[in-house]
């Protein structure tokens, strides 16, 4: 099975291919897209779309497996951008015929790391020893689209 995780962002969005066969994970590959500037919001996630389509071509992902929206009230705005990104992955999964399974952010750090209240350090820490890589994962929204495809892979048998 390939499992694409993804971690939403306007800015920086991680993504992260794995192939899971029995009990083995096995990173294909991983990395960030990021804006070429700050473009308004539609070019934005323009750009998010063309990079991820890359990524469903290349890969042929059979999953996405995406963090679901959460914010504080006191942030109402990141709650809405987030939306959009969101959208726009969903998108491209549905433009692949890609199913789209969804994890709180307590979910995928309880199941990376054992503790639903992880620091972002110690979701890299869990993952450069899940794939045993040489330093950390950076930035942390790859090592946060890292847990979401290792995530979703514990809790499907395939």
């Amino acid at each position: 099975m390939i499992i694409l995780g993804v971690d939403p962002g306007i800015n920086t969005t991680g993504y992260a291919v794995l192939r899971k066969k029995g009990r083995e994970l096995k990173l294909l590959e991983g990395g960030v897209i990021r804006g070429k500037s700050k473009e308004t919001l539609p070019l934005r996630i323009l750009e998010i779309h063309q990079n991820l389509q890359d990524v469903f071509d290349t890969w042929k992902p059979e999953v996405l497996a995406l963090e679901e929206v959460y914010s504080h009230y006191a942030r109402p705005e990141t709650a809405i951008l987030m939306g959009h990104v969101r959208g726009v992955i969903c998108l491209c999964a549905a433009l692949h015929d890609v199913p789209v399974a969804s994890y709180s952010a307590t979910t995928v750090k309880k199941t990376v790391t054992g503790n639903g209240r992880a620091s972002k350090n110690q979701i890299q820490r869990a993952i450069q020893l899940e794939f045993r890589l040489p330093e950390l994962p950076e930035p942390p929204d790859l090592a946060d689209a890292l847990a979401l495809a290792v995530c979703h892979a514990a809790h499907v048998r395939a």
